[in-house]
């Protein structure tokens, strides 16, 4: 009996080989491609949860990134304008995550079996940077066209409120001197916000000056014509003024209401500080405040701290403060729709606008002056010496040009 042995065509031998080469190669070209990257940046409303899972990421990952992120920052900072970035390998792997905050520092974490995490921060050193500008239309103007930070412009506004009316008396030709610190990489990229340490407005007839302090947050001081004007001591160092005293929408309760205060955004945990000496004639929750801290300045002038996080331990009803002592923490307790500082000043019972009322500056300590007019004359000679130094460099660099 003879068998039939299936007839094969040429054919057909040649593209069951092309189908396998062709798979072979794809199956080459998956393992060869490159890393999936997914770029997310933090907008209000966002958790790193929710963008994860965004990034069509499990829960099991999810809380594993998050435990791991979590060993080198805290998740309750994050806030809009950060950045994630998340690898994958050809086959859609999660292999990297990165996490860019403040001043440049990088969180990574390695996704293996066990997720590791460590905290890269950017090469960087304090740079001293000076002006000379004249005013001609606005300090924003003038800022932005000198190639000056133009934020300093909102910062100035705070402390000469009450002192200067910018919008009624600048009427050009004023000359504004600045003195401030930049953290810059090796590449000249900033990796934190400039921090002002010295600023001096003439206008018509006056000659106004603000001095920093050099190594505390304790109090800033106002010289008008060389003398004393007033201290001020800002509740937290380098927040950002979110809300303004007077009316506006209450952001969770909606209703249009007087804001009895100004608010300062910063990170839960920030350090509140005391604004002028006094007594604490309260610690505890009031309503839609949350945790307060309130302090009596005299008998006619209280300040209240709230939406704290934590109060300083040992704090309690009675104990003197100074300027500057730390009485808790940035919190969101309360209504408050994210971690922030809600300050408020009352004379004989009533909100008065924490950045033109004078009567709190008033109750300053004398001696954080004294000590401000001793450095006065060093940071203008500081500023001179500054501004000639980078005026001769311009001058080399023109010339060479030429």
């Amino acid at each position: 009996m003879s068998r039939t042995r299936p007839i094969t065509s040429a054919s057909a031998i040649a593209a069951a080989l092309t189908l396998a080469l062709t798979a072979a190669a794809s199956s080459e070209e998956a393992s060869a491609a490159p890393p999936a990257v997914a770029e997310m940046t933090v907008e209000a409303g966002d958790t790193f949860d929710s963008l994860l899972s965004g990034a069509e990421i499990d829960a099991q990952l999810r809380s594993e990134l998050a435990l791991a992120v979590q060993a080198e920052y805290d998740l309750r900072q994050l806030r809009p304008g950060h950045r994630l970035v998340l690898e994958r390998d050809g086959q859609g792997t999660p292999r990297r995550l990165t996490l860019d905050v403040d001043g440049g520092v990088q969180i990574e974490v390695v996704v293996d079996e066990t997720p590791s995490s460590r905290t890269i921060r950017p090469e960087a050193e304090d740079v001293e940077r000076a002006a000379d500008i004249t005013v001609e239309r606005s300090i924003f103007a003038a800022l932005d066209e000198a190639g000056a930070p133009v934020r300093f412009s909102v910062e100035l506004a705070q402390m000469l409120a009450g002192v200067v009316d910018f919008r009624r008396d600048l009427s050009g030709g004023e000359r504004l001197e600045l003195l401030w610190r930049e953290r810059l990489t090796p590449e000249g990229e900033r990796v934190s916000e400039p921090v002002l340490t010295y600023a001096a407005l003439r206008i018509q007839d006056r000659r106004l000056e603000i001095v920093w302090p050099e190594n505390d947050t304790r109090g800033v001081t106002i010289f008008e014509d060389g003398e004393v004007l007033r201290v001020v001591s800002a509740p937290i160092e380098g927040a950002r003024l979110s809300s303004v005293f007077g009316r506006r929408k209450h952001p969770i309760l909606g209703s249009v209401r007087m804001h009895t205060g100004v608010d300062y955004a910063a990170p839960r945990g920030t350090p509140v500080m005391a604004t002028a000496p006094g007594r604490v004639s309260f610690v505890g929750r009031r309503s839609g405040y949350g945790r307060v801290v309130e302090i009596k300045h005299g008998a006619d002038i209280m300040t209240r701290y709230a939406h704290l996080s934590g109060v300083t331990d040992g704090l309690e009803r009675g104990q003197r403060v100074d300027a500057g002592e730390v009485i808790g923490a940035v919190g969101s307790t309360g209504l408050a729709t994210g971690p922030n500082l809600h300050y408020e000043v009352r004379a004989e019972g009533r909100p008065v606008d924490p950045l033109d009322d004078e009567r709190l500056a008033r109750r300053s300590d004398p001696e954080l002056a004294a000590a401000a007019l001793e450095r006065l004359e060093k940071i203008r000679l500081a500023h001179r010496q500054l501004v000639r130094g980078e005026t001769e460099v311009a001058r080399r660099d023109d010339h060479d040009r030429t």
